[in-house]
């Protein structure tokens, strides 16, 4: 569905844009989203919105096909949020063990604690945290947008997947340049 609103109580969502994880993503792809992610940031918090900086330092425990990261021994900084970020104190700052920001922390009850109803995702990995936060969010009834040009995946086919086929069933999807927009709009 394409972006048609926000609602009064929204808050960002910011996925895994932290040291470790962006350090290794290809730095054509994350600079654009490093970029818009920032814009979004700042039109956020100039609207006295919400800002939910979201990193991992683990994993959720069960055997998989593919070998997982050791996630026990990460390198110092590794969780640290990048700097065009520009962590605020306050910002709301979640860390998780699984891929979704929901399932291994308090956050829907925050969300819900300060009236909020709809949330815009954004960060990395399109096909793990992203869609995982997404899936998460829409499960416990809030309204998902998701700013499809402020993500990005080290699987170019799992990013075009869930923008093409998951996300549309999520929610809204945008650019970040139109939810910006709306942002200002709506209180003009």
């Amino acid at each position: 569905m394409a972006l048609t609103t926000l609602d009064r109580n929204i808050a960002l969502l910011v996925v895994d844009l932290q040291q470790g994880i962006v350090g290794m993503a290809p730095k054509a792809r994350i600079a654009d989203v490093v970029d818009r992610a920032r814009a979004l940031v700042e039109a956020f918090r100039l609207q006295g919105l919400p800002v939910v900086l979201i990193n991992v330092n683990g994993g959720a425990p069960g055997r998989t096909e593919h070998p997982r990261p050791n996630l026990g021994s990460l390198p110092e900084g590794w969780t640290d949020f990048i700097p065009e970020l520009n962590r605020q104190p306050d910002d709301i700052v979640v860390t998780k063990q699984t891929w979704g920001a929901f399932a291994s922390t308090d956050l829907e009850a925050r969300l819900k604690a300060i009236g909020v109803t709809q949330v815009v995702v954004l960060g990395v990995a399109t096909g793990t945290g992203v869609e995982a936060t997404a899936r998460q969010a829409y499960e416990a009834g809030f309204n998902v947008t998701l700013a499809i040009d402020a993500m990005t995946d080290m699987r170019p086919e799992a990013h075009d997947y869930s923008i093409g086929h998951v996300f549309p069933r999520l929610g809204e999807t945008g650019t970040s340049q139109e939810i910006i927009d709306l942002l200002r709009t709506r209180n003009a």
